[in-house]
């Protein structure tokens, strides 16, 4: 039996995962910096205020505090050049690699979640058109078709797509066609008649279609993530100019903050406990998959404060073969700080003052 509303344990699984991604980012830091030899003062749990220091270990204070999302790595030295063994006194290289490391890390993450939801679902084979769903009293189901058949001709036009097939049937509304279907390794002719007044939000044979779905090996799996890690950083890439041009609306391509975050959660959550067992989780997991990108994209970005930003600065630094005075480095970084601070409250404060319109 739950002691705790359904509500509370999602909320809590919510905060904890956000956490975990931030501080999987912060570890790819950590572990950089110790094989550069950048040595790491404290590692943090959530941001301060402190609550407590957990422990010490070779000289890296291990900390718990107030602010649960999320934590942070202070290395020793990092914004002055004068101090032995510190980040800013390390070479431009092994800043970069340790500034990259962090982002590099949530895409990795990325990758290996979009690997798990392969790995279950298998990977769609769009050359291939398969029988999802037959509808009842439909010529489909008269004409004895089944859901797993997989659809080879319509007459003397092969199917190598969904538009294909969509468009050869819907040349032959009311007119018999000459079906070649693969069911269990044989191919069966079926004789059909589309119709072309079929019931609303039914089509004309009464079938859902869908790509072939085919198991794959851990290994393409990983290959299958790493695809869509690049598709989906892709399409966060070219938002902008999706907005612009007027492709996508305002509403679709807002930037949300935590709390947009969780509404978008709980729905992904609810429709997995609505979901078949073997659709269990995967919705959370593909929602966990683009946050983890979002967040390794999101700090590669050249703005001030971020990742990104340092990344830019030591890569002037490596080009030009001096560095940026410290001065105007930490000014920059200070202002982009406060700059995003202020970013940051305005789009948790329109998640509540205009919710995120999510499907039913």
């Amino acid at each position: 039996m739950n002691i705790f509303p359904d509500a509370v344990i999602g909320f809590g699984q919510f905060i904890i995962a956000i956490a975990l991604l931030i501080i999987i980012h912060e570890f790819g830091h950590f572990i950089a910096a110790n094989l550069v030899k950048i040595k790491i003062e404290e590692f943090g749990i959530g941001f301060p205020p402190r609550i407590k220091k957990l422990f010490e270990y070779k000289g890296v204070a291990y900390t718990l505090n107030w602010i649960p999302l999320g934590g942070f790595v202070r290395p020793k030295g990092e914004n002055d050049p004068d101090v032995p063994g510190g980040f800013g006194a390390a070479s431009p290289w092994a800043r970069l690699f340790v500034l990259i490391s962090g982002p590099a890390m949530n895409l990795m993450v990325g990758v290996i979640l979009f690997a798990i939801i392969f790995t279950r679902l298998g990977e769609p084979n769009f050359n291939k058109v398969v029988i999802v769903e037959i509808d009842p009293d439909s010529p489909a189901e008269a004409a004895g078709l089944l859901p797993g058949d997989i659809f080879q001709y319509v007459n003397d036009i092969e199917i190598t797509d969904l538009n294909i097939i969509s468009e050869t049937i819907n040349e032959h509304l009311d007119e018999s066609v000459l079906l070649t279907i693969l069911r269990d390794e044989e191919s069966i002719r079926i004789n059909l008649i589309p119709r072309s007044n079929p019931p609303a939000d039914r089509g004309a044979m009464g079938v859902e279609i869908g790509p072939h779905i085919v198991s794959v090996s851990p290994v393409r799996a990983l290959s299958s993530g790493t695809r869509s890690v690049y598709q989906y950083m892709t399409a966060l890439i070219s938002l902008p100019a999706q907005l612009i041009s007027g492709d996508i609306s305002p509403e679709e391509g807002r930037i949300v903050g935590y709390k947009g975050m969780y509404d978008i959660y709980s729905t992904m959550r609810q429709n997995d406990q609505d979901a078949p067992e073997y659709l269990s989780g995967v919705n959370t997991l593909a929602f966990f998959a683009s946050v983890t990108v979002s967040l390794g994209l999101l700090n590669l970005l050249p703005i001030p404060a971020l990742d990104g930003g340092r990344i830019l600065f030591t890569l002037a630094e490596i080009v030009l073969r001096r560095r940026i005075p410290v001065v105007y480095e930490n000014a920059i970084n200070l202002i982009g700080f406060a700059v995003l601070l202020i970013a940051l409250l305005y789009f948790n404060l329109n998640d509540f003052l205009n919710p995120i319109d999510l499907p039913k």
